[in-house]
């Protein structure tokens, strides 16, 4: 049973006749009290006269999966399997990071009908969003009280990355066409392999002549090359105690995971194998043997219910994991936060010996660099100092990365998955990759 706002508004209305009959010589105690009585009774007697909440049927129709921040519609079908009309309100339990509005939805259902309500979702967190029941309230006729029920009916929306790096792909799409061979410039080198004949012209480099085929033919038949395909993509993501910190507008994970998907985009369509290992401790997610069009998908789902955990990450076990994964990686992107030496032992500790046996690139996500007011206060001050000694040790554990035969890209969250592409179409175009 609940009571409505008119209740409260009943018994405020019989302060006016309780007045009356006290200047009359009444005893207003009484009176009120009566009152009062009366109001609950009739409440009472309104609640009892309600239909039934509990003979609804409940079906849920939901998206399997939703972009975190995009508006997505649920929907709720209501079957009134009782005799009489329910009408009243009904309130989907979603939890608040859902982003379900908080009015409640009117009800009013004639038995044996059904009544679909559209609940509107805006996520506001990754993950698995689930409401586990409806709450239903019927009115009675007075609308002074009515009854409620809880009706148990499970349902669950997978809120994946928003992947808001993808502007980026076109751009780089571009150029890595340059490479596979859209330009007239194909040289051979390391990193190359045979693409297809063509007639020469003059100015070609005459060692790329191919004899044979220019025996079989009338005119002189030249050979072209493109970067190498087929070349395997390890990236790392470290979901341990530094990627809960917090970068620009998010966590440091959620900017690991934008890099992460860009690379993942630029890779496959190069031709490479992809490979992405989230760890910590243990493995929090994995996706290998995928490749083409089912990559992408596959890597947001995978990602989605991750969260990171207030742990050392066992960078040792990490390594093994990568080693596991392919015999000879020939590049390894590890997204972590290495700007502090003391934290970075166990990771610079482990990383020569990966770095011996692949290409590896250690990306970090970064804050931005402070502006420097003009006339700083006390605050301001020990702002900028901290800000520069954090810089100061960036600067030494990326040192210690190059020693150890690594490369260090750090940058600001929106800058991240770009550089990291770019670095990567660097190395197709050098031969190294």
């Amino acid at each position: 049973m609940y009571v409505t706002g008119r209740l409260p508004l009943l018994v405020a209305f019989g302060v006016v006749p309780v007045v009356l009959l006290s200047l009359a010589g009444v005893d207003a105690w009484a009176v009120a009290a009566g009152w009062v009585v009366l109001s609950l009774a009739l409440a009472l007697m309104d609640a009892a006269a309600a239909a039934s909440p509990s003979v609804l049927r409940v079906e849920r129709r939901i998206p399997r999966r939703a972009l975190l921040g995009q508006r997505v519609e649920t929907e709720l079908s209501l079957l009134n399997s009782g005799r009489r009309v329910i009408r009243g309100r009904v309130r989907d339990a979603w939890q608040p990071t859902a982003g379900a509005p908080l009015a409640r939805l009117a009800l009013d259902i004639p038995p044996g009908e059904r009544r679909r309500l559209v609940v509107p979702l805006l996520p506001r967190r990754r993950g698995e969003l689930r409401s586990e029941f409806v709450v239903v309230r019927s009115d009675g006729p007075l609308r002074l009280a009515g009854r409620q029920a809880r009706l148990d009916e499970a349902g669950a929306l997978r809120v994946l990355p928003p992947f808001t790096a993808r502007r980026h792909l076109p751009s780089r799409l571009a150029r890595l066409r340059e490479l596979d061979g859209s330009t007239s410039v194909q040289v051979r080198g390391q990193g190359t392999e045979f693409d297809s004949l063509r007639e020469y012209v003059r100015g070609d480099d005459v060692r790329s002549i191919d004899w044979r085929a220019t025996a079989r033919s009338s005119t002189t038949m030249l050979r072209t090359w493109r970067p190498e395909r087929d070349r395997h993509v390890v990236i790392v993501v470290d979901t341990g105690r530094t990627a809960a910190a917090r970068v620009g507008d998010g966590v440091r994970l959620d900017a690991a995971m934008e890099a992460a998907l860009l690379l993942a985009a630029l890779a496959n369509r190069a031709g490479d194998h992809t490979h992405l290992l989230m760890f910590d401790r243990i493995i929090r997610a994995r996706v290998t043997r995928v490749d083409g069009p089912a990559l992408l998908p596959a890597l947001v789902d995978a990602m989605a219910p991750v969260e990171p955990q207030l742990i050392d990450t066992d960078w040792d076990a990490a390594f093994a994991q990568v080693r596991a994964l392919t015999s000879r990686p020939s590049l390894v992107v590890l997204l972590t936060a290495q700007d502090a030496a003391e934290a970075a032992r166990g990771f610079l500790g482990s990383l020569p010996a990966l770095a011996h046996r692949a290409h590896v690139l250690v990306g970090t996500a970064t804050d931005e660099p402070l502006a420097v007011a003009p006339r700083p206060d006390a605050a301001e001050v020990y702002r900028e100092a901290a800000a520069a000694r954090t810089e100061r040790d960036a600067a030494a554990v990326a040192g210690a990365i190059a020693r150890a035969g690594a490369e260090a890209i750090a940058a600001s969250p929106d800058d991240l998955p770009p550089r990291i592409a770019d670095r990567y179409l660097a190395l197709k175009a050098a031969g190294r990759l």
